[in-house]
């Protein structure tokens, strides 16, 4: 029987609750993914009109950090941002914080992560202006994820960016077929901007870092960041403005780990499936206690209200009406056809069937009922 995170969060969460400290957001999540699909967020009930079965349907969680509760979110986003594509080839960019600075992300999880953002969206900004590079306005999606193929706490930011930009005289300027901006430079760029933004930032410092209260240990705390050289990559160019929906679709909505990667749940220790990338990408199965797999899980857990995908240049919300438009007038680009629209046009995309067909006949359509679930259990 196929294992999910809310079975071994149903089993060992109410005691890791007892046994841990949590923030409030913490306990959310464990509470929704606990309850997610089930009788205590209520339902609705389902009526063939053909051969009278009832289809009972529990509501979802709807938290972002469940993985039952993603795909509609995400085909909902994809579908939207199917609009915004230019006829252009695409870039991957990945920045990562170096481990040194993980302790201080934890404490200050909202502070670092919007100086990720900051740090990654001006450092391409600037380099892609500049003549050397590319000398024009660029637009990029970037997605926030903070975990590694084995659950630790890895943040880092993967930025989507087309490959060109908007002259300052309104012309297209396209960058070269590999990408355009050197990483060496990209990564030293980003390392100085973010420790810059870091040592005008308000933290807080407990615990294991106390002692970056005293302005001097930060300083000298900060010296050997700016020796090292910082993970900055750029993937491969996509082919094609269609395979970049494909790509960002596995990236926008995805949680720390889904269910599929759940392998088995045996006497309170759960294996899952992972890649080691260190070890030429191979796949590997790893074994932790239900309570250290709940650690990393909840090492991911968001702040409340932070926004994990953020558009920037002629991408960001104020600039789209018109330097978008701009863009895919000049790069020739074509509005998009058969985007689903509606919700059962999503489902039906996801699933590969009419949602509305009932699954007992294969010729009903189902009806919603004015009784509940619980109507029906207590009758």
């Amino acid at each position: 029987m196929a294992v999910e995170v809310q079975d071994i969060f149903v089993q060992y969460g109410p005691a890791y609750q007892q046994t841990h400290s949590l923030t409030r957001e913490q306990r959310q999540v464990l509470e929704a993914l606990q309850t997610c699909r089930t009788a205590a967020l209520g339902g609705h009930v389902d009526v063939c009109d053909t051969c009278g079965v009832l289809q009972i349907s529990y509501n979802s969680c709807r938290n972002r950090h469940c993985p039952k509760c993603q795909a509609l979110r995400q085909a909902r986003w994809v579908a939207a941002r199917t609009e915004d594509l230019l006829n252009v080839g695409y870039f991957h960019v990945v920045f990562t914080l170096p481990e040194a600075l993980h302790p201080v992300a934890l404490q200050n999880p909202r502070v670092v992560y919007g100086l990720l953002f900051r740090a990654a969206a001006d450092t391409l900004t600037e380099l892609a202006a500049d003549p050397t590079y590319l000398g024009a306005r660029i637009g990029m999606t970037a997605v926030l994820h903070t975990w590694g193929q084995n659950l630790m706490y890895h943040p880092h930011l993967h930025v989507i960016v087309p490959g060109g930009g908007l002259t300052p005289t309104g012309t297209w300027q396209p960058s070269r077929k590999k990408f355009f901006l050197p990483v060496k430079v990209l990564s030293r760029v980003f390392r100085g901007k973010f420790l810059a933004y870091l040592q005008e930032a308000q933290l807080e410092f407990h615990g294991a870092v106390e002692a970056l209260r005293d302005p001097g240990a930060f300083a000298a705390w900060l010296t050997p960041l700016y020796a090292k050289e910082w993970v900055v990559y750029c993937k491969p160019p996509f082919a094609n403005a269609r395979r970049v929906v494909a790509y960002l679709g596995r990236y926008t909505h995805r949680v720390a780990i889904s269910n599929a990667r759940i392998l088995r749940l045996e006497a309170g220790q759960v294996t899952f499936r992972w890649r080691d990338y260190r070890d030429g990408n191979r796949q590997k199965e790893r074994t932790v206690s239900a309570e250290e797999f709940i650690r990393r899980f909840l090492l991911h857990v968001l702040p409340p209200g932070l926004t994990r995908i953020r558009h920037y240049g002629f991408l960001s919300p104020r600039n789209k009406p018109t330097q978008l438009k701009q863009c895919q007038r000049l790069t020739q680009t074509l509005p998009p056809i058969d985007v689903p629209r509606t919700t059962l046009e999503l489902l039906q995309q996801l699933l590969g069937r009419d949602v509305t067909v009932c699954l007992a006949c294969g010729v009903g359509h189902l009806r919603r009922l004015r009784a509940s679930p619980a109507d029906l259990l207590t009758a």
